[in-house]
């Protein structure tokens, strides 16, 4: 696995990287797929940020914490990409077999990587509505109206189905279809 640990707006010391390089490579137990790791650090108003980010055989996790320390926060992100990890895990041994009891299922994936988160994410709701053609800031602005943190919208300048995000820094985020 390609680690790379980069600082923004900070120095990242040898100490920081190595630590972060060895919490990292730990997940590499959870799966052999896993190619790239980019762990970013920053300081933003006394808060130690962490975000990593994992790619590899079609996979893409994140995790991004915060802390009074930094080493506390790569724990934090790492430990956030465990349980994303197991439960993935637990979702392809299901996959795989299907045949088998949830306790035993239970059992192999325990087996493998330690204990198994047991929620389930499932979609209680669902929504339809017309897609109306929009520029991206009465995208915004529609979503500001109804007081979303995101919105879908058929780009007017693209004609593509795009989605705009309130940030957590207030900002705004737009998610475009890879052509």
């Amino acid at each position: 696995m390609k680690i790379t640990v980069k600082g923004k707006n900070l120095n990242v010391t040898d100490t920081l990287k190595l630590y972060a390089e060895k919490k990292v490579a730990n997940l590499g137990k959870y799966s052999q797929n896993i190619r790239e790791a980019v762990v970013t650090q920053s300081v933003q108003k006394n808060r130690h940020i962490v975000e990593i980010q994992l790619e590899g055989g079609g996979l893409i996790l994140r995790a991004e914490e915060s802390s009074e320390n930094m080493y506390a926060s790569i724990d934090l992100a790492v430990e956030k990409l465990e349980t994303q990890l197991r439960r993935f895990k637990s979702k392809l041994l299901e996959r795989l077999h299907p045949e088998a009891p949830p306790k035993e299922l239970a059992a192999l994936a325990a087996e493998e990587s330690g204990a198994v988160e047991e929620y389930t994410p499932r979609i209680v709701r669902t929504k339809k509505f017309p897609l109306k053609p929009m520029s991206q800031e009465e995208a915004a602005w529609q979503m500001e109206l109804l007081n979303h943190d995101f919105y879908i919208f058929l780009n007017a300048d693209t004609e593509d189905v795009n989605l705009i995000y309130k940030r957590k820094d207030g900002d705004f985020g737009l998610i475009e279809p890879e052509s």
